[in-house]
């Protein structure tokens, strides 16, 4: 008897390590999002706790970063928001808004603005007096579409992740297509493109790739997540660099970027 019993302690010890070890790991991951979703980035918005629905909704905030046809406000940080036609976001940077967005669950991260009001600094009349700051249209939409770069979070699951031994093992990439790379973000010099800074382990480079176009909503999430300098980039391989060059500056191929994230 004593034995079971010394037995059954020493199984009941291992269950309470078994769940504080699950709970540590749960904690951490929970930690992890909120950190991203404060600084804009989300893995699966939840729309019942923010009050949006199926259709058209009301919601107002300051936005916090804007970028040609998308932005996002501070009170509402798992959505993007995106506009249409020729109206350039950035004139919203910072400022206070009430918008009318078309929510649809086949783009649960992004919210189709179809009207932006914009509140005024005020100094003369009633309103001035009363401490009332008015609100002005600037922006109807024509229609709901979604813009054509827009990336959507079940697009991540057609990149597969890419390694990169040796800047000579073209066959690491060449015929790869769309590939997701962990990496840096260096901008190009007036009149050249950019590049990314392949990570491999303990962050050290590995190789640079040779960006050509950078779609922008990728530039729109490198500018709202400016907080963080290493994200995962979906591109897909275009040519590699004649191998007699990549030696010169680690560049091994060529590529067009369609979204950067933290994951």
């Amino acid at each position: 008897m004593s034995f079971k019993k010394t037995a059954g302690i020493m199984i009941l010890g291992l269950l309470v390590v078994v769940l504080i070890l699950t709970a540590n790991v749960a904690c951490s991951s929970k930690a992890k999002e909120g950190a991203a979703a404060q600084a804009g980035e989300k893995a699966e918005p939840v729309s019942q706790e923010m009050n949006i629905k199926e259709g058209l909704n009301e919601i107002a905030g300051q936005v916090k970063s804007a970028l040609g046809k998308y932005f996002y406000i501070a009170q509402m940080p798992g959505f993007d928001i995106a506009v249409s036609g020729n109206f350039d976001a950035a004139t919203l940077q910072d400022k206070e808004v009430k918008v009318k967005v078309e929510f649809s669950r086949e783009t649960p991260s992004l919210l189709v603005a179809q009207s932006i009001d914009v509140q005024e600094a005020t100094t003369l009349g009633q309103a001035a007096k009363e401490g009332l700051k008015p609100f002005k249209n600037v922006y109807t939409a024509a229609d709901k579409n979604v813009p054509p770069d827009y990336f959507p979070q079940k697009g991540r699951a057609e990149f597969a992740a890419l390694k990169i031994a040796a800047i000579t093992k073209s066959a690491d990439w060449e015929g790869k297509g769309k590939v997701k790379i962990r990496g840096k973000f260096i901008a190009g010099a007036e009149g050249k493109p950019g590049q990314i800074s392949v990570l491999g382990d303990k962050d050290v480079e590995t190789a640079k790739i040779i960006v050509d176009t950078m779609s922008e909503y990728a530039n729109y999430y490198l500018k709202k997540l400016r907080l963080f300098d290493k994200f995962y980039f979906y591109l897909t391989v275009k040519e590699s660099v004649p191998a007699k060059e990549r030696a010169k500056a680690k560049e091994i191929f060529h590529a067009d970027v369609s979204f950067a994230g933290l994951y």
